[in-house]
């Protein structure tokens, strides 16, 4: 049981990457492993997709705000399954009148996984020039 207690104590101490991404125009709280339903993407189920809006990342405890967007960070998650929402009930009335108008629909969504937070290195190098000394 003390061994069960102690592993639950480490796990909420180990801080996980996490990151505020636009995902099909609203902004989601994310992390490495969850899951989520989002307005339907164009791609295919199974596919990797990337996005790369990110304004906020927070990794071991540091915290990084872009302005308004961060540089060289970047999302990847994969489609799992392309699905509809639940029904909406759309009811319109107006008293005394006799209108009454009942429509309906359902939202399509893509369900995805989040795959990996990922902070680019930058890869240009530093040019040095050398003055020549005459």
């Amino acid at each position: 049981m003390d061994k069960y207690i102690l592993l639950l104590y480490l796990q909420t101490k180990i801080k996980k990457m996490k990151a505020i991404v636009e995902i099909g125009g609203k902004q989601l709280k994310v992390e490495k492993g969850q899951t989520f339903l989002v307005n339907r993407l164009e791609k295919e189920s199974g596919k990797k997709i990337t996005f790369d809006k990110v304004f906020l990342i927070e990794d071991k405890g540091k915290t990084t705000v872009g302005t308004p967007l961060i540089d060289k960070v970047s999302v990847s998650a994969s489609i799992i399954d392309h699905l509809k929402g639940d029904k909406v009930i759309v009811f319109k009335k107006k008293r005394r009148k006799g209108y009454k108008v009942k429509n309906g629909h359902r939202q399509y969504l893509t369900k995805i996984k989040i795959d990996n937070i990922s902070l680019k290195k930058s890869t240009a190098k530093k040019t040095v020039i050398k003055e020549e000394k005459k």
